[in-house]
């Protein structure tokens, strides 16, 4: 106990401890094991865009502190590739908010928007800020489970809508999907949207991925009929230009969303990454090729570890987008994805996180394992080639 009798963390996030990703990466450096746990790239973005953040930092560009909603530049580029990819219309002066990273866009946006008691419905399995964000925002989060089917996850619709209570005040809405890489289908959309609309309710889409898919691309939600005046969208550069230290996110909505936003994020960060806020305008502007390019690149990369994966003998689910591959590991003999991911850099020197860890039903996905694909070719070689001795083992 801590002073006053009291453990010195609040109850309210008495439930977190050390994430799952600090814990496999120290076991990926104390055992030399490739690290296919924790998503980030293994290489720099592209280097017109690293000398874009020298540049800025060299002419004082951002050095001090830039304006509270973002450089001027950021957000007109935001507003632009909003245009750009998806035909939606955002004034840049009311209607963009640069944030340091998503993550921080997810934390102020539950902030603002979610009171204490709310329930707050997120897909589950879910990437492990949104749990803690609902508990420091006071809301109560209700999961709603990404069911396995075959080889991929599916949103059931009628359990969406059975979990929408009178207390319901959002939405948290993660596609392209971490940890499961599933991408939500036009028709599912339409139906999340048509459910907002019913019943009142907020969203807040975490859209992080929408570059990195493989098939028929990304469709923000917000482009739904009913939803500009509900829906508050984020990503971030981190994902699209692998240069995830950075830190820079951005959201986009009303002016009423995004000053809700603003006011709690205000006293977060207050303002961060001033240099690199230019260098991801400059970013945004990238010709499509190297969008396309990114995406080829991953898509041949996801499907030399998912060959590789199926080889070793676990059931792979091939993802649609994100940089993340989720496994079955049941056809291993094994049932208990904490155990097998503790277990498996000394078995064959690779590390990947335990997907229980994204779910409050710990049972519904203990048996699958995730692993990242955002690495170079030659680590990823390397890893399927020590992951082959688990069929043989």
């Amino acid at each position: 106990m801590g002073v006053m009798g009291r453990p010195p963390l609040n109850r309210r996030l008495a439930a977190f401890g050390t994430t799952i990703f600090a814990e496999m990466s120290a076991l990926a450096v104390r055992t030399g094991a490739i690290n296919l746990g924790q998503g980030f790239p293994d290489t720099d973005g592209p280097e017109e865009v690293r000398e874009a953040a020298v540049r800025a930092l060299r002419d004082g560009r951002g050095n001090q502190y830039p304006p509270g909603p973002g450089v001027p530049e950021l957000r007109t580029a935001v507003a632009e590739h909003q245009r750009r990819w998806y035909g939606l219309g955002f004034d840049p002066d009311t209607e963009v908010l640069i944030t340091a990273g998503a993550t921080e866009a997810i934390a102020a946006s539950l902030l603002a928007l979610v009171e204490p008691g709310d329930e707050v419905i997120a897909l589950e399995p879910y990437y492990d800020s949104y749990a803690a964000c609902v508990a420091m925002a006071g809301g109560v989060r209700v999961p709603v489970t990404l069911r396995a089917d075959g080889d991929t996850f599916r949103l059931d619709l009628d359990e969406l809508r059975a979990a929408v209570t009178d207390r319901t005040r959002l939405i948290l809405l993660n596609t392209p999907h971490n940890p499961t890489g599933t991408v939500l289908t036009h028709d599912e959309l339409a139906a999340v949207a048509e459910l907002a609309v019913e019943r009142d309710l907020l969203v807040v889409t975490d859209e992080v991925y929408e570059h990195l898919v493989f098939g028929t691309g990304h469709t923000p939600l917000v482009s739904f009929p009913g939803m500009r005046e509900r829906t508050v969208t984020i990503s971030s550069g981190g994902k699209t230009f692998s240069f995830t230290g950075w830190k820079v996110g951005w959201v986009t909505g009303t002016p009423e969303l995004v000053t809700a936003v603003r006011s709690a994020k205000q006293y977060l960060t207050y303002v961060s990454a001033g240099p690199f806020q230019y260098a991801v305008a400059e970013a945004l502007r990238l010709p499509d090729a190297y969008f396309h390019g990114i995406r080829e690149d991953l898509r041949a990369k996801r499907d030399l570890l998912a060959d590789g994966l199926t080889g070793a003998g676990f059931h792979v689910f091939r993802p649609s987008g994100t940089y993340f591959i989720t496994t079955d590991i049941r056809p291993l003999g094994e049932t208990d994805g904490f155990a097998f991911c503790r277990s498996l850099p000394e078995r064959c020197g690779v590390v990947a996180v335990p997907n229980a860890v994204f779910y409050d039903h710990q049972d519904q996905g203990s048996p699958f394992v995730r692993f990242a694909f955002c690495k170079r070719e030659e680590v990823l070689t390397d890893a399927v080639a020590r992951l082959k001795t688990l069929a043989v083992g």
